[in-house]
Parts: structure tokens; sequence; C-alpha cells
């Protein structure tokens, strides 16, 4: 295994049309179909970097920008933004074309954290990234400012076992809840 490697050599993009049997209740494209797209091109993308079986740790803001229709063809392209000791952050970007306007529209961009197994299902490390651009470089500064931010979050999280006044004050001044404790 190379000791570093570019992003453009893991970078990985599909192409599919949109079926009227990925539809949900409203007629637009499932949610979740995307989601499980994302999660494929994200495994290709992580695996391919890393020379390993790779596993989703952690999904990132997943917004839905903008709906997808039938007959719209989703193109996703992934690439890894950002690298740990195992694991891997895969930023993806989704548009959708329709084609016969030639008119493309964003529609999602998330971040997937992905982790390298050993055949066994052990953590093994990953190759570490050259970055060549401004662009790549902002990319991995953001990453690695996410995964601080996460970090930090579950360690305040999980150190707040017991509701406090303020927790109170904060449900009793919201418009949306009664509170009945």
């Amino acid at each position: 295994m190379s000791q570093f490697k570019t992003i453009e050599a893991s970078q990985v993009t599909i192409s599919e049309l949109m079926l009227p049997s990925h539809t949900n209740f409203s007629g637009k494209i499932h949610g979740g179909y995307i989601l499980s797209l994302m999660d494929q091109i994200a495994f290709a993308c992580a695996s391919k970097h890393s020379s390993n079986y790779c596993v989703t740790a952690s999904v990132d803001t997943v917004d839905f920008l903008r709906p997808i229709e039938v007959g719209e063809l989703v193109v996703m392209k992934a690439s890894v933004n950002f690298v740990g000791r195992t694991s891997m952050v895969v930023g993806i970007r989704v548009e959708a074309e329709d084609i016969h306007s030639g008119t493309i529209k964003h529609c999602n961009s998330s971040y997937f954290t992905m982790v390298a197994k050993d055949d066994s299902g052990k953590s093994v490390p990953v190759p570490g990234l050259i970055l060549k651009t401004e662009k790549q470089v902002r990319r991995f500064l953001k990453s690695l400012n996410r995964q601080e931010m996460k970090k930090k979050h579950r360690n305040e999280t999980s150190k707040k076992t017991e509701l406090q006044i303020e927790d109170l004050e904060i449900l009793r001044n919201s418009h949306k809840v009664q509170l009945e404790y």
C-alpha cells in the first residue's frame, strides 16, 4: 500500500436515470434511495483509496436541497476530503440533470466518514492524502474542523447525565413544548 495517494486516484462518479420505482408517495425520488446510492459511492471511493473493505461510521449533514424528478439523470461525485489513521471523510455531491433541457441542479452534498477494515474486521491504517490545489486544502481543513467539532460535541454530551435548570428553562421558553415534568 502506498503511504500517500492523490485525491484524483480514488474519485468516483456514478450516474443513474431515476425511474418511477424510485419514487416516494408524492411522486418525487425517495430520499432513502438517494442515501443508499450515496452510501454505495462513499464505499467505492473509500475502498479505492484504502485498498480495503470499508464501513460507514457516520453521515454528516444530509440536506435535501431540491427534489429529484422521475426521468432526471442523477450524477454523484465522490472524493476523499480527509484522512485520519483508519478513517476517511468522503465528500459527495449530488446533481440531477433534466435530460430534455440540459438543466443541472445541485440536490445534495454530504460527508460520509468511512473506516477501513481488514479481512477479520479490524480497523487498518489508510494512506495519507497528497493535496495539490487550494480547493483540496480547503476541503481537508473543513473536514478536520468538522471532525474536531464532532469530537468536542461527543465529549460534552457524554459528560452530561443529569438535566440542568438551564435545560428546563430552554424547554419552558419554547413555544412548541408543553412541559409536564
